[in-house]
Parts: structure tokens; sequence; C-alpha cells
């Protein structure tokens, strides 16, 4: 739920009254055992028993909750349709300890953090699973059954709708992560075989609840040990040798895949084809199941110059040789910074592992950004760049003839090579890596509808045609002339003009502008005039369609369709960034689009509530380092959102005096 950076309001100090009741509250739902009452000799048994139960209530109260803990709103979004999660999050200092989240409460529902069930321990169910499966759950995945281990059986307080958390088997006393029971864990017999999903995610060390500290500290580490939390069973130890044998890595048994891993062959379920369903996790990281690879070696910075230096030379050789005979090589000059990696470095980028995709980054290079590995170029004499106004590098000029380029020789590509269009290479490919994201290549259709206000009853009825429908502007062209002909309104002496009759004078021309008595007194109007006004009384609603919808598909909003925002604006003296807003009318998810201008613009992006948007209905603004207009709209063209549905306001320019 926390893989992306939530929202929270200031800290707010926590009454004692309302901690106390809170605390209570932890007690009855997390059924915290009370320790048994001491005696001291010479007391009052009432009043002894008395004293020990408040001192004894007072310390377990402190221990969760403690007497400096503070609360605060948050707001984030969860899942692939990025909903909106709204709660409260309790922050206080264990002992010894800075402050950070304790507990996090969302739909009526306290769940403790890791650093709490570190202080804590048998607070809530404690659940086992292999660290191959936990990595995947630390990415944002679900656990499924077959990854729970050292079962059955299974704590007998890990019911469906209960809080659990979950360590790794070579932690098994550290509790990394936190979630919610789907099933009855508890009644398993067996896990292989099973299928679904066992416990929801909620929270774990890595995400960014543990990553939030007032002071901006990073994340605690977890302990190597906790007493108290693996107070063992006889049979632990044989438990986790059947669980490791069922996850037994065997290259002679089971052979090696394609790209030279092997396979969990406790795992495997056999399905037609030849995939292998990921039975353990399920969410955001899940899917297919990943091949335990061998470890690669880190590329070196040098290493990652070289494959960008190359991917240059490739870009500019394919387009010499696709594009022969086309003005600059099918490159308009100049090139914006952000158009030159998109079109002749990103796609030439040797990316086949996810390990040389994580390497293979401009932050990673000797020159860290963008604008010095163009002034790296340039002083190769590869190309040429200047400096705009504002501090934008362009590239005005590359060498074609260059003897890098004439004599470099291509490489294998992990994706279909750009093929030579009038488009140039790379144009549509720039960004690749977004294949899951469904509205890359959708074709989008705005519609403005109107509905007909009462007093146009008579023009509508004449049409036999009802008021609650809503109309294209065609068809309330034709609804009006079919009114026109039937009052055989239309002038004797110009078929464009159209006499007004009282529900016309009255209905359409109310005195609401300044020329309709004029228009009234002359008894005509043009007929284009009319049909506007009749426009003008009709409310506005609009629709945007994707592929085969139709206006009768989708529910129509109220209002003129909404535009997508591009705002350029300097920050902190000289910086630029480019803020983007309004795509999700569009079938936009933001995360995804803000991911692939990353990467386009080779600059840093995040993603956040924008400023002054509802918090039920929240919209997301993007915000991109750099003067990124052109990228964001080649990226939006790419999703089907017309240049005409979009505004760019650019506030860098300073006002002119």
């Amino acid at each position: 739920m926390f893989k992306k950076k939530p929202t929270i309001k200031p800290l707010a100090p926590l009454r004692s009254s309302d901690r106390r009741k809170i605390a209570d509250q932890i007690i009855k739902d997390f059924h915290v055992d009370l320790p048994a009452q001491s005696t001291v000799e010479g007391a009052e048994p009432e009043a002894q028993a008395q004293a020990d139960s408040s001192a004894s209530l007072s310390s377990i109260r402190n221990d969760l909750l403690p007497e400096n803990t503070q609360s605060a709103r948050f707001t984030t979004t969860a899942g692939p349709d990025l909903k909106t999660v709204s709660g409260t999050v309790y922050v206080g200092a264990q002992a010894g300890h800075e402050q950070r989240i304790l507990w996090l409460k969302t739909e009526d529902k306290m769940y403790p953090t890791v650093y709490t069930l570190w202080h804590n321990p048998r607070l809530v169910p404690l659940l086992h699973t292999p660290s191959i499966v936990l990595q995947k759950l630390r990415g944002g995945a679900d656990l499924m059954t077959p990854g729970l281990a050292r079962g059955p059986p299974f704590p007998a307080a890990a019911v469906s709708g209960s809080v659990a958390a979950v360590a790794s088997l070579e932690k098994p006393s550290v509790p990394v992560w936190v979630g919610i029971c789907d099933i009855d864990v508890a009644a398993l017999g067996n896990v292989r075989g099973e299928k679904g999903r066992a416990v929801r995610g909620v929270h774990w060390e890595g995400d960014e609840l543990w990553g939030w500290s007032a002071g901006g500290q990073p994340g605690g580490a977890a302990p190597e040990h906790i007493d108290g939390w693996d107070s063992g069973k006889a049979d632990d130890a044989t438990g986790v040798e059947e669980d490791l044998d069922d996850l037994d890595i065997n290259d002679d048994e089971h052979g090696r895949d394609e790209d030279g891993g092997v396979t969990l062959g406790g795992a495997r379920e056999e399905q037609s084809g030849d995939k292998t369903r990921n039975d353990f996790v399920e969410g955001e990281e899940g899917g297919l199941l990943e091949a335990v690879q061998v470890e690669e070696k880190e590329m070196s910075v040098k290493e990652i110059d070289d494959a960008f230096r190359k991917a240059f030379l490739y870009g500019v050789h394919r387009h010499k040789t696709a594009n022969t005979g086309t003005p600059g090589y099918g490159l308009s000059f100049p090139l914006t910074s952000s158009s030159f990696m998109s079109d002749l470095v990103l796609p030439f980028l040797p990316t086949f592992t996810p390990a040389q995709t994580a390497s293979l980054q401009m932050k990673k290079t000797s020159w860290k950004n963008l604008k010095k590995f163009i002034k790296v170029l340039d002083k190769q004499r590869l190309l040429k760049a200047k400096d705009r106004n504002g501090g934008e590098t362009v590239v005005t000029d590359i060498d074609f003839e260059d003897r890098a380029v004439v004599e470099f020789v291509p490489y294998p590509l992990p994706r279909k090579e750009p093929a030579g269009s009038g488009e140039g290479v790379g144009g549509k490919e720039a960004a690749d890596g977004q294949a899951g994201d469904p509205a890359v290549g959708q074709h989008l259709k705005r519609l403005i509808l109107y509905r007909p206000r009462d007093k146009l009853a008579p023009i509508f009825e004449a049409a036999k045609r009802s008021l609650k429908a809503m109309y294209l502007p065609a068809e309330i062209r034709e609804i009006v002339t079919i009114y026109v002909e039937a009052e055989s309104l239309v002038s004797p002496t110009s078929k464009r003009q159209v006499k007004l009759d009282p529900v016309l004078a009255n209905a359409v021309y109310d005195g609401k502008q300044t020329k309709d008595k004029e228009v009234v007194a002359k008894g005509s109007a043009p007929r284009e005039s009319l049909v506007e006004r009749v426009l003008q009384n009709c409310s506005p609603s609009y629709v945007i369609l994707r592929a085969d919808e139709s206006k009768d598909d989708v529910r129509a909003k109220s209002g003129a369709p909404p535009a997508v925002h591009i705002v350029m604006e300097t920050r902190m003296g000289n910086k630029t960034v480019t803020r983007v807003s309004g795509v999700e009318a569009y079938h936009i998810n933001p995360q995804p689009l803000a991911e692939e201008l990353q990467k386009t613009c080779a600059s840093s992006t995040s993603v956040g509530q924008l400023v002054g948007s509802s918090p039920k209905a929240p919209v997301m603004e993007i915000m991109v380092q750099g003067p990124q207009s052109a990228a964001v709209t080649k990226a939006l063209e790419r999703r089907g959102v017309r240049q005409e549905w979009v505004e760019v306001t650019d506030k860098t320019k300073g006002k002119k005096r």
C-alpha cells in the first residue's frame, strides 16, 4: 500500500485520554494478555490488586502507544487503478529510539508497523515464507497460499480478517511484512497445490511508511533476532527442512531455463504452454514465476559510459542508413535534449536483463546528467550544441561523416530494431518499456453533448425528440431544421434566413445578449446564428471515448471537457520544472507516464496530489525536472491525446518590461 510516498498532514499531539482509549482498543482487538498480578506483604488485597492492574496496564499502553505519541491524517494511492486510500498514522518514539510511525488506521482497522512489532513480540500471528518470496512481497505483491512455510499447523490466530506478520525462514524471529489474512490460514491442512491469495499486503520494511521520520533520517534496520517472536516448536527444524525440500533448487533434476537460471522445483505447476504461473505472490510484482538468476556483476561507471556513447553512435548510424537522401537524415534540428535522448540514445541501449536496465541510467554515468553528456560529445566533435536562454541545451548539428559513425558496427538489441520512416528512427519507440501501460496506443474521441433546457421543449417536441436526451451539435442542427420547416419559417428571400415566431423569440432570443432586441424587432435571423443560440441555451456535457465506444456506452460529465495542463515554471531561482495534470480524464494512469518521462527526459519525476484538488476525487500531478513540455506532449500523443486538448503555460519567461 505504501510503495508510493503518502501525503501526511502536520502532526498533532494525541490527548492522554484519547491515547489510553486507543491503546485499550488495541489491547482488546489484538487480545493482548495482561501479566498476572503480584502481591506485596502488608498491603490490602483489593488495593494491591488494583495497583498492580493499573501499573501493568499502564506499562502495556506505553509499549503499544508511548506517551509522546502524535497523530496525523494521511492520503495515498494503491493498486493498479490508483485507488485513493486515507486514514491516520500514529507517530511516537520507543525508549531509546527515534520517532517513527508505530500504527496506521484505515477503514476503521488498526495495523501495527514493523517498528511496533519489533518491540512487542507475539502481538499478531507470525507466518513464514522463503526469502525469494519475501523479495516479491517487498515489491508490493500479496502472499499466495503456496508461499506459506513452516506449516501446517499455522498460528491459531491467523484467521480470515486478522492482521498477520511475515518473516523469512533465514530470520524467523524478525517480522518484516504486515498484512491482513484473506483466508483462514490456521485451518489449512496443506499448502501444496493450493491456489489463491492468503495474505493481502499492507506495510513492509522498506516501504515509504517505514522510511518516514520527522528528522528525515532513513528507515531503521531490522534486528538480527528478537526474543519472544520465534519461541520454537519441537519440530520446527523438521518443518523448515520439509519446506526447503519443497523449494529445492536442483539443476540436474529440473534443468536450466533459457536464461541460465533454474526454476523452483516445488513451486511449479504444470500448465499448457512453456510458462509457469507464480503461485507464491500476487499483486504489483506478481505474474510469472521468475527463474533464480545467476548473480550478475555490477557494471562499472566506465562500462556504463561506453554503453551510452555506443548507443548514441548506433542511433546516428541507424538514422543515416535508414534515411538516406532525407535532409538531416530524418532529424529536425535543433534537437531538444529530451528528443536527443528519446530518439538517439534510449532505443539503442543494450538492456537485456533487469540488472542492465537498472545500471544503464544517466545518473549512474560519470556525467550524472544529460547536459554534461551532450557537452562531452560536443568536445569530441561528434555534434554541435549550444545553450538556449533558460539553460536548456540543444543539439544544432551532428557529424554524420565522423569516423566513429562511419565505422560503427551495430550490435544486437533486446527488442525489434526500429525501422526508418518519415518520422525518423526511434519516434514511437523512444520510450520503450511501457508495454504494460494500456493507455499507449489508445484512440480517443472527445465529444461535447448538449441537453436542452425546458424552454426549448416546443422545438424538440416538433422533431419528436426527448428533452432528457443528450445531443451532438449536428443533431441539434437537424432538430432546428425540422422545426423551421414544420412551422414554415424559411424566409422566402433567402434560405439562410429564418423568420422568428414567438417560440424562437422568447426561448432563444430572450434578451440576455445585447443584440437580441434588435434581432427580434427585425423578425428574422441567420440559420447558423439560430443554431448557435440554441446550443447556448442547452446544458453542455462531455464524454471521452476509447476505441469503439459510443456516447451511449459512457456516462457524460457536465461542463466543458477538461484540458491536460502542462506548466513550466522556475523554482529555487534557476531550477526549471514541468508540471502535468489532468491526464486521468483521458484514461491515462499518471504513474506509468511518469516512469516513461523519467527515462525519456533522463531526469527525475514524481507523482503527487494536485494542490487544491478534492481528497474524495484527487487529481494527480506529475512533476518532471527541466523544461520538458515537448517530451510530455509527445508522450501524450502516444496515448491518444491531441495537441488541441493540451494547454501549455510557460512561466519561465520573465514579464516584459
